[in-house]
């Protein structure tokens, strides 16, 4: 017989969880478990005060490691790497589950206590608000002072009320869980994605080595090289502070005539092309443009995340973005790093291994760009190791091309790939032969490009402008050319985004479902749990979920779409408006994920050990003598069950280190 034993726990560690993950967190020696809260079958809600010497009794220290007791928690990721430490071994995967993937497999947010508040629970059964400065008080260090006697810990004893307000805290974690998975029971979470969550458990916890003494260098030569360049823009200046945008502003307002709005990144850029801006007030300009670049912050992120054996763990969020279900970055965020365009990198590395500065400078100009473009490369193979990197060739213009059926694309994924090309030539009608370099001709790849990382999802001229149309040299007279003559070589592609949203339209009027191609829009209810959804299943089986679809008019006069979901913006739960392309977007980004869900659980199988992945791209860490590239391409390529036709490509490198091909 099956059990299902649904946990919380409350803990106490010295390492700040926020700033260098529950991995390191949990590591700490000084790192234990204060209350365990607990409910078998749906029963009432027992605890454990651990802190105060109670013990686990024995069927539930047995039932933590027994398969027929599956254990539920929200983030499951949590408890389950706490209870590992406790029992001294990595506890079995296929026996979790997370309350929090449930919410957002259905289109909620992460945290407990909104999800609890976008679903409609009543108060009692919501997380207590006075949680965090519960937590707060008991969970972290506490600042020595005459009034608490210098004590560095705030202890039971010290505070025997609020330890019980703590106690209810805790039973009342599992009872919002116990709720949360209770009210989304109608819309459970396919197996194969709770695979793919336990998968990710095992990646997590597993890690990526670190080189801790290129993480310092960086450190000790971004402190130096700040410290100069802020002496050199007070001696330039005069100024108090030359960092101050304001102080600045007014400083080049006086040195060049030029009205200074702002100083973002793309502004300071600007005004260095211009030839009003000479002399001091171009130095300044180059050194803000320095003291901008945001490499250090990355280095101090993985300095504070590693852990006591050099390896930082906990970098991906198993569907982080709720809307496609793509993973989300944490800690040092892989997934937003710099390029590399340094050729000799294992030179720059050993140059900031031994703090040697002025060479960083004289064989690559700007420390700080050095540095920020060196971030990939701490992460590193474990001794004896390579990294194999492989990244899928143009996963969403593949799958977007397949999802419509747009042939003549198609036959370019299956045969040279060269799709700016062969889309520039379809657009302006030039042999492909002749888009090449040394050509006049080649000049039409730069807008065959822009048009195929733009214009995809239902974009325009302001999506080209965005992707740096304008940047290129393209004039803005051409865009709406541009978007005419992509749209007119791509008409399945067009038709998809209007099908999309035809049918997610009638869907929301009538409730009846739809197909489009390999796609099914449904619209779902649980009255008994006031739960309406606007579902799409995608070829994998995987639903996307919309909650409380409705229909408006938008300024186009048409039916606008509506839902209710996490605002980008705000990060709060509001009514969000899409539309055809945007549907479409979603979908391809979620079928994109899918495809390298399924490369992840094939390459694991294969016993090649993935330490993180970013976006399309995995990478591997294993035996120097198994680092084939080949083989792991032949596997993430492999046809998908739910997509045979579907045309993937794959390529990489074998190396030491990461880096950006």
């Amino acid at each position: 017989m099956i059990h299902h034993l649904s946990i919380d726990l409350e803990t106490y560690s010295s390492v700040p969880i926020g700033k260098s993950g529950a991995y390191k967190y949990v590591q700490s020696p000084d790192f234990e478990i204060l209350l365990f809260a607990y409910s078998l079958d749906g029963a009432p809600v027992e605890i454990v005060d651990l802190a105060q010497g109670e013990l686990l009794p024995a069927w539930l220290y047995d039932a933590v490691k027994n398969p027929s007791y599956i254990k539920h928690a929200y983030n499951a990721a949590f408890e389950w790497y706490c209870l590992s430490k406790f029992y001294g071994g990595l506890l079995p995967v296929d026996q979790w589950r997370d309350t929090m993937l449930h919410g957002l497999y259905c289109g909620f947010t992460a945290g407990l206590d909104a999800t609890g508040k976008a679903l409609g629970l009543p108060a009692e059964k919501q997380k207590l608000s006075i949680g965090k400065a519960l937590i707060r008080y008991f969970c972290i260090p506490c600042a020595p002072t005459q009034t608490n006697g210098g004590r560095r810990r705030n202890l039971p004893k010290h505070d025997p009320d609020k330890w019980a307000l703590f106690k209810t805290y805790c039973i009342g974690d599992v009872v919002t869980e116990m709720e949360i998975d209770r009210r989304l029971s109608a819309f459970p979470v396919p197996d194969d994605i709770e695979k793919q969550w336990q998968t990710d458990l095992l990646i997590n916890a597993r890690g990526v080595a670190v080189d801790l003494e290129m993480v310092q260098g960086a450190l000790e030569i971004a402190g130096r090289t700040h410290d100069q360049l802020m002496a050199e823009a007070v001696s330039i200046t005069g100024l108090e502070n030359p960092n101050s945008i304001a102080q600045l502003s007014r400083w080049l307002e006086s040195a060049t005539d030029e009205k200074i709005t702002d100083l973002r990144k793309d502004t300071v850029s600007q005004l260095l092309k211009s030839q009003a801006v000479t002399g001091d007030a171009n130095r300044m300009l180059e050194i803000r443009q320095e003291l901008g670049k945001t490499s250090t912050k990355k280095y101090n992120a993985i300095e504070a995340a590693v852990g006591p054996d050099g390896r930082v763990r906990g970098l991906l969020q198993f569907y982080g973005a709720n809307r496609t279900g793509r993973w989300a970055g944490r800690l040092v965020q892989v997934q937003n790093l710099p390029r590399t365009y340094i050729e000799q990198l294992t030179l720059a590395r050993d140059a900031v291994r031994r703090r040697e500065t002025e060479k960083l400078r004289f064989w690559f100009g700007s420390v700080p760009d050095t540095l920020s473009q060196l971030i990939r490369t701490v992460f590193i193979a474990a001794d004896g190791n390579k990294l194999v990197d492989a990244d899928f060739s143009s996963i969403e213009a593949r799958v977007i091309s397949w999802l419509a059926g747009e042939d003549w694309r198609l036959e370019v994924f299956r045969t040279h790939g060269k799709i700016y090309e062969a889309s520039a030539s379809q657009m302006f009608g030039v042999p492909i032969e002749k888009i090449k370099k040394g050509n006049p001709e080649y000049a039409l790849r730069q807008r065959g490009k822009v048009a195929e990382l733009a214009l995809g999802y239902q974009g325009s001229t302001g999506a080209l402008i965005t992707m740096g149309a304008l940047n290129m040299g393209i004039p803005e007279d051409d865009l709406p050319d541009i978007v005419s003559r992509w749209r007119e070589a791509n008409k399945r592609i067009v038709d998809l985004w209007y099908q999309v949203e035809s049918a997610a339209v009638s869907v929301i009027q009538t409730g009846m479902q739809a197909g489009v191609r390999n796609l099914i829009f449904s619209r779902e209810f649980d009255l008994e749990n006031n739960l309406d959804f606007l579902t799409i299943t995608l070829p994998s089986g995987r639903k996307l979920f919309y909650a409380n679809p409705s229909l408006g008019v938008n300024q186009w006069n048409r039916p606008s779409i509506t839902y209710r979901g996490v605002s980008q913006s705000t990060k709060q739960w509001a009514e969000l408006e899409t539309y055809g392309g945007k549907l479409v977007e979603n979908i391809v980004q979620a079928i994109a994920r899918d495809c390298l869900a399924a490369a992840i659980e094939n390459l694991e199988a294969a016993g090649f050990p993935v330490v993180f992945h970013v976006h399309d791209e995995v990478v591997i860490d294993c035996a120097a003598d198994k680092a084939d590239l080949d083989a792991v391409v032949k596997i993430m390529t492999r046809p998908l069950a739910w997509a045979p036709d579907l045309p993937l490509n794959a390529d990489g490198w074998v190396g030491d280190f990461f880096k950006k091909d």
